[in-house]
C-alpha cells in the first residue's frame, strides 16, 4: 500500500469516494465508460483492469446495479479500491486482486467493462514506474486477453463495454469477434466539433448477431465550455 501521505481521497458525490495515488489516478475516460455501459439495476457487473475502482464506483453511483466486481492485477491499485469501498460504504462493491487472464467468477455477469492499457507492448516510451507502465502498455494483458476474459465470464447475450484510442478500433473489433462477442455499438469522443476523435467507446454482445450502430459523436466542449452531455456525466 502506498504511504498515507501519497494517498488522497476524491469525492464522487452520492456518498461515493475514491482513493487515488500518484501511480493510480483516473481521467475523463473512466466517467465516459461508466456512462456508456449504463447497467440496469438488476445487473451483475464486472470491471476489468479496474485500478482504484473508479469505473465500478461510478456505475454504482449512477445506475445502482445489483453488484459490481472489480478485478485488478496490481496489488497497490487493488488496495486503493478496497479503501474506496470502505470510504464509500459500498457493500455491493467487490474488489479482487486477480489476473484477468486466468480468473473466472463463480457466477456469470450481465455487463463487463474495461478501460484497458491503450498502447501495444513494445511501442513508444514506457512510463518511468512499473505501475504506470502496466496501466498504459499491454504488458500484463492485451485487448485480446480482455475479450477472452469477457467470453469466459459473460452470460450469453451479456455486454462487454470498452474504451480505447481510435487507432486501436480494428484491434478491438477483431479481438471481440475472435471470442464470439459481436460489436453492436460504437461512439467516438471528440474534444470539440472541429477535432478528430481521441477516444472510442465500443460495446459487444456475447453471441450477438452482426449489426452495429454508430452513435452520434460525444463532444467534450461546446462553445468553449463543457457540453450539456458532459455536464450531466460530470454532475455539474
Amino acid at each position: 500500500m502506498p504511504q498515507n501521505d501519497e494517498i488522497s481521497v476524491e469525492e464522487l458525490g452520492g456518498g461515493f469516494k475514491v482513493a487515488i495515488s500518484k501511480e493510480h489516478r483516473f481521467g475523463t475516460d473512466a466517467f465516459l465508460l461508466a456512462d456508456f455501459a449504463a447497467p440496469k439495476r438488476k445487473d451483475r457487473c464486472l470491471d476489468l483492469c479496474s485500478g482504484n475502482g473508479i469505473v465500478g464506483l461510478l456505475m454504482l453511483r449512477d445506475f445502482q446495479p445489483d453488484e459490481v466486481w472489480a478485478a485488478e492485477i496490481q496489488k497497490s491499485a487493488h488496495e486503493l479500491a478496497m479503501m474506496s469501498k470502505e470510504l464509500s460504504g459500498a457493500g455491493n462493491f467487490f474488489p479482487i486482486n486477480a489476473d484477468l487472464r486466468a480468473w473466472r467468477g463463480e457466477r456469470q455477469f450481465d455487463v463487463i467493462t474495461c478501460n484497458p492499457p491503450y498502447k501495444r507492448g513494445g511501442t513508444g516510451a514506457e512510463s518511468s514506474s512499473r505501475a504506470e507502465a502496466v496501466a498504459r502498455h499491454e504488458i500484463e494483458c492485451t485487448v485480446y486477453d480482455v475479450c477472452e476474459a469477457a467470453k469466459r465470464n459473460l452470460r450469453f447475450g451479456g455486454r462487454l463495454c470498452i474504451c480505447n484510442r481510435p487507432e486501436r478500433l480494428a484491434d478491438c473489433i477483431g479481438a471481440m469477434r475472435k471470442n464470439g462477442i459481436e460489436p453492436k455499438r460504437l461512439r467516438t469522443v471528440h474534444k470539440n466539433a472541429d477535432s478528430a476523435a481521441w477516444l472510442i467507446l465500443l460495446e459487444g454482445r456475447l453471441g450477438g448477431s452482426g449489426f452495429m450502430k454508430i452513435e452520434r459523436p460525444l463532444l467534450v466542449l461546446e462553445n468553449g465550455e463543457y457540453s450539456k452531455e458532459m455536464k450531466r456525466i460530470y454532475r455539474l
